[in-house]
């Protein structure tokens, strides 16, 4: 992020500072009154106006009336209220993933605009050629109205990689040692900010951006796909550890010497319900039916599930202690059938004192890596780093 004591004189310093404290305001607490937005900058109403022009004049900001009825933040006739317009800038999030590619784009709000979900056989194509065709795919539909207006492209995938968007390792791909940063650049031949982050930071980031709540203490998030990729956010921010690895649960190691999210993956489950039940195929709704219908073999494959999950959410407590645990994934969705079997486990293994966290399926898994993405975008545009905001043709004109 780049330092706001670098960028220019004092007076510019503080305009952009306001600048960028106005768009996180109405981001954070949509509709506000001139007033209430003055108040939230610390600043007079003159001071704060002169932000809200540069804003409206680069059409970010709007104004609209209040139509909800509520007369509680104030007296007399109906009052003018400033929010952020959704439709002012658009952000691109992508996943590639193992057996799929999900891309979609959200507006200045981060509401999610749209999204696609293609199949995709990660192990086949590679690297240059999956993001080749995740930005094809995000950017193939979207009218000219929101290409023209689209201010990042995020894009996530299930590897070990550092800060700046190289891959040391994404074992379920088959990569190894690529600069994932240099090929998504080259593909989209430049013009707008780009960011690469593993799959399950990306989605644990998503998970809580928009809401304040979520924000406030530590959050774990699994994403059980093919794999087990671990996300950790800590008031808002994610934790990435020393090296970029922070909550990889998944490597964890069980006394027989396998990986835990060899035992949690979707190939494991699928692979222990065909040879259970001698089937020629099968599917996760196949399998989560069974389970519901109380089918022996995939009941017993599910408890031995539900174990192995509770080891790796007991080991997490011990370790990082968080407040809430949310799962994501296709594979999530067996937990709430197994939810029960996963708390006793956690119980026999959890020592009182180590308090249990709550734990949730996330609603949209599978978006959520893509949407991450994109929101990481999206807060890169309401903040310092993105410095098309404070190019010298935004400025208010001197004396303002």
């Amino acid at each position: 992020m780049s330092n706001p004591s670098n960028m220019g004189s004092s007076p510019r310093k503080m305009r952009q500072n306001n600048v960028v404290a106005a768009l996180k305001a109405l981001f954070e607490h949509g509709r506000l009154s001139r007033a209430e937005l003055a108040r939230c900058l610390g600043l007079n109403r003159s001071s704060s106006g002169n932000i809200v022009s540069q804003l409206a004049a680069n059409s970010l900001v709007r104004e609209v009336a209040d139509d909800t009825g509520d007369r509680s933040r104030r007296a007399g006739r109906p009052g003018i209220f400033l929010e952020l317009d959704p439709q002012s800038a658009y952000f691109v999030g992508a996943e590639i993933g193992v057996e799929h590619i999900t891309t979609l784009h959200v507006d200045l709000m981060a509401n999610l605009a749209a999204f696609q979900v293609e199949p995709f056989d990660g192990r086949s194509v590679s690297a240059a050629d999956a993001v080749e065709l995740a930005i094809a795919q995000a950017f193939g539909d979207l009218p000219p109205d929101i290409a023209d207006r689209v201010e990042g492209f995020g894009l996530s995938t299930p590897a070990q990689m550092d800060r700046n968007g190289k891959v040391r390792i994404a074992p379920l791909l088959g990569w190894q040692d690529v600069d994932l940063n240099e090929l998504t650049q080259n593909a989209l031949g430049g013009g707008i900010p780009i960011e690469i982050e593993n799959d399950a930071n990306a989605f644990a980031f998503g998970e809580s951006y928009r809401d304040r709540n979520a924000k406030a203490g530590v959050t774990l998030v699994l994403v059980i796909e093919t794999g087990v990729g671990g996300g950790i956010i800590i008031d808002g921010g994610v934790f990435r550890g020393g090296h970029g690895l922070a909550g990889e649960i998944g490597h964890l190691v069980l006394p027989d010497s396998t990986e835990l999210e060899q035992v949690l993956g979707l190939e494991f489950l699928l692979r222990s319900h065909k040879s259970q039940m001698e089937l020629a195929e099968t599917s996760l709704a196949q399998f989560l039916a069974d389970v519901r219908d109380r089918v022996p073999a995939a009941v017993t494959i599910a408890e031995d599930w539900a174990r192995h999950l509770a080891l790796a959410l007991v080991a997490a407590c011990r370790v990082m202690d968080p407040d809430r645990v949310v799962l994501g994934g296709s594979t999530s969705a067996l937990y709430p059938l197994v939810s029960a079997r996963v708390a006793h486990h956690i119980s026999a293994n959890q020592a009182e004192t180590f308090p249990l966290p709550d734990i949730t399926v996330h609603d949209a898994a599978e978006t959520g890596a893509a949407f991450g993405a994109a929101c990481m975008m999206h807060r890169r545009f309401l903040s310092f780093e993105d410095r098309s905001l404070f190019e010298p043709s935004n400025d208010p004109a001197p004396g303002t």
